[in-house]
């Protein structure tokens, strides 16, 4: 299962590696690539989707565990977005509100809540996205 802790890791060991070189072993390297917002948007597709699976079999450990994860890749991963705009930091802080909402209601054994939460958080991803793509919400 990915995790933040899991891709911070994996980062730290990359840039350990590269250093425990000399630079005349071999040429000078770029440092290893940070993730890239494709590479986030896809793992965050992915938690999205584990959701509404969780959602439908009324798995409340995935669902929870999947919400927190989405809350750390988001907080985590906010650097990503160079140019931030009012609208993006509107809709990362109901992203992060829902997914938080989500892992309280999974807790709870809230289905319906748990349903509510993942709508209002989708619907963030939507409207983040349209405003991303220069259109305007109805």
């Amino acid at each position: 299962m990915f995790d933040v802790r899991t891709l911070a890791l994996a980062v730290v060991c990359l840039v350990a590696l590269t250093a425990g070189h000399s630079r005349s072993e071999s040429p000078q390297k770029d440092p290893p690539a940070l993730p890239n917002e494709g590479q986030v948007m896809q793992v965050k597709l992915k938690r999205s989707q584990s959701l509404l699976e969780a959602l439908a079999k009324e798995d409340y450990k995935q669902l929870e565990e999947s919400a927190i994860s989405l809350v750390r890749i988001s907080k985590a991963t906010e650097f990503l977005r160079a140019y931030k705009t009012e609208e993006y930091e509107f809709q990362t802080r109901v992203f992060q509100r829902s997914a938080e909402t989500l892992a309280v209601k999974a807790k709870e054994k809230n289905l319906d809540g748990a349903t509510l939460a993942y709508m209002d958080m989708t619907m963030s991803c939507v409207a983040c996205h349209n405003h991303f793509r220069g259109r305007k919400r109805d």
